[in-house]
């Protein structure tokens, strides 16, 4: 086999470039990141930690708390994936959760599971689909879209006048300002 033999397209490959598509058509890391979030916040209350002979118990009156907010985090991580039109209320409802996550949540996860979301809302209200490029139709007109530079047009006042396509021109109907288009 050398370097210039194409690889064979198996099943994993084929799934691969399948996942890879519909990840880039939705905030895939900022759900990931919220939905990460969401479970330190909702295990460090109910966890009890082993530091040798030492028992740690986090259990504290504000566990229900703590689990609705890792429960609706999770839940929010999941709906970017699959509904990527309500990321900004997703991503302003993760920023609020985790914010509220810090007195409620022992600091939030123990300021874990507070970043992952913090980030999180933010990748999702931060992120914008993108905008699938334009076909390139070919006209079988000119090919630079029927415009000729130095080509002679006639002036309102009958003379000819050179098109310089700068957009100042009264010819091209700009009134000497330039366009932005």
């Amino acid at each position: 086999m050398s370097a210039e033999t194409p690889a064979a397209s198996g099943q994993f490959t084929r799934r691969r470039l399948q996942f890879r598509a519909w990840r880039g058509t939705r905030p895939f890391w900022a759900g990931l990141f919220v939905l990460l979030g969401g479970f330190p916040i909702m295990y460090f209350p109910y966890a009890h930690l082993q530091f040798g002979h030492l028992t740690l118990a986090m259990a504290t009156t504000a566990g229900a708390g703590s689990l609705i907010i890792g429960v609706l985090l999770i839940v929010l991580g999941i709906s970017l994936w699959f509904q990527k039109h309500i990321r900004i209320f997703a991503g302003v409802a993760s920023i609020l959760l985790a914010l509220v996550s810090i007195p409620v949540s022992n600091f939030g996860g123990f300021v874990v599971g507070f970043l992952l979301a913090l980030v999180g809302g933010a990748m999702a209200i931060s992120w914008a689909p993108g905008v699938p490029p334009e076909p390139q139709a070919l006209t079988g007109a000119e090919p630079n879209g029927g415009f000729t530079e130095g080509v002679a047009v006639q002036g309102a006042d009958g003379g000819s006048e050179p098109n310089d396509l700068s957009g100042t021109s009264p010819a091209n109907g700009a009134n000497g300002r330039h366009s932005a288009g």
